[in-house]
C-alpha cells in the first residue's frame, strides 16, 4: 500500500488552535483577556522594548563594535608574475595605470608571487622582501617612491567613527 498526498495529515497534537480572547464575560479568556486588571500593559499600545521611561537596553548598549584604524595605508598589490606578463622594462605607477593594472592615484606595493626572468626597473611605494630579492637577483633595480604624506595619511571616515 502506497501513501497518497490526500492521506497526509499532521502528527497528532502538533497543530493546536490559537486561543481566542476577548469574547465577553461568558467566554473563557473574556473580559480582561489575560491582561490582568488596569495598568500600562492592560492598555492597547506599549511598544516592544519599552521599559517605563528607563533608557531601554537596546539604547544602553554601544552601537559600534570593534575598531577601524582611520590612518590605515591601503596599497594596491602587484605581483612579479603580473610584471612579467605586462612586458614592461620600467615599471612605475603611471605605466601600471596606463595598462589598467592599478587605479588612479593608488599606492603600489610589489609582492613576490611568481617568477621574473629579465632585468627590470621597478619604482613603487613599497616592496615585500621576497619581491625585492627576486628583482635584484636577476639584475633589476628597485626604487622606493616617497609616500604622498609625511607623518601619517589623512584620516578616513568622520568624527563619529570608532566611538
Amino acid at each position: 500500500m502506497s501513501i497518497k498526498v490526500h492521506d497526509l495529515k499532521p502528527a497528532e497534537g502538533s497543530r493546536k488552535r490559537r486561543k481566542r480572547v476577548g469574547r465577553g464575560i461568558a467566554g473563557k479568556g473574556g473580559k480582561t483577556a489575560g491582561r490582568g486588571t488596569k495598568g500600562q500593559k492592560a492598555r492597547s499600545k506599549v511598544r516592544v522594548g519599552f521599559e517605563g521611561g528607563q533608557l531601554p537596553l537596546q539604547q544602553r548598549l554601544p552601537k559600534l563594535r570593534g575598531f577601524k584604524n582611520p590612518f590605515r595605508v591601503e596599497y594596491q598589490a602587484i605581483n612579479l608574475d603580473t610584471i612579467t606578463e605586462s612586458g614592461l622594462t620600467e615599471v612605475t605607477p603611471e605605466n601600471l595605470f596606463e595598462n589598467g593594472l592599478i587605479s588612479k592615484g593608488a599606492l603600489v606595493k610589489v609582492l613576490g608571487r611568481g617568477e621574473i626572468s629579465s632585468a627590470v626597473t621597478v619604482k613603487a611605494h613599497a616592496f615585500s622582501k621576497s619581491a625585492e630579492a627576486a628583482i635584484t637577483d636577476v639584475g633589476g633595480t628597485v626604487e622606493k617612491l616617497p609616500l604622498p604624506f609625511s607623518v601619517r595619511p589623512p584620516s578616513s571616515g568622520n568624527q563619529h567613527m570608532n566611538r
